[in-house]
């Protein structure tokens, strides 16, 4: 009877093994399942530099910026500057770098950092902290320093150079 007995509680020890290996396995399964579709990408094709400058301007900005490769202009200091805001005034200070296309733009681009400066600078000082507060508020302020830097650069150079203005550093307090 004493052998039956130790028979039995190895055959429990057995069927644990089992249930935990077999559990193991079901949470590996779901945890790939879970990590393959947040990682897998949409089917929806993704919008170029190029159509997103048509469908913004209604004009491609393409033509001013002769086709290349895409070369980052960082702009050597962060800007630093107070804003109004509704309860305090806050301090923001934003690392930026300039999309260009090819070899050329990059020097002209390289050539007038400060002109590129003074002009995002500008654009900086009309915004208030509830406005960069949100995303589209920070969007808004991107697009708005684009557009002046574009036009400052057209005006100096005759072509637009700049492609984009990214943020690549962005801190309020």
């Amino acid at each position: 009877m004493a052998e039956e007995t130790n028979l039995e509680i190895e055959d429990g020890g057995k069927s644990k093994k089992k249930l935990i290996i077999i559990i193991a396995v079901v949470v590996l399964i779901i945890a790939g399942g879970v990590g393959y579709f947040f990682l897998s990408g949409s089917d929806a094709p993704a919008e170029t530099l190029v159509d997103e400058a048509v469908i913004s301007d209604g004009e491609s900005n393409v033509d001013s910026a002769k086709v290349g490769s895409a070369l980052y202009v960082a702009m050597p200091r962060p800007f630093v500057f107070n804003v109004p805001g509704a309860s305090r005034d806050r301090v923001v200070q934003i690392k930026v770098q300039l999309l260009v296309r090819g070899d050329v733009n990059e020097e002209i681009a390289k050539k007038h950092i400060p002109l590129i400066e003074g002009t995002i600078l500008s654009v900086f000082s009309t915004t208030t902290a509830d406005e960069l507060g949100t995303s589209e508020g920070k969007e808004t302020l991107r697009v708005a320093a684009l557009e002046k830097v574009q036009t400052a650069l057209s005006d100096v150079e005759g072509s637009k150079v700049i492609e984009r203005v990214l943020f690549t550093g962005f801190v309020m307090q």
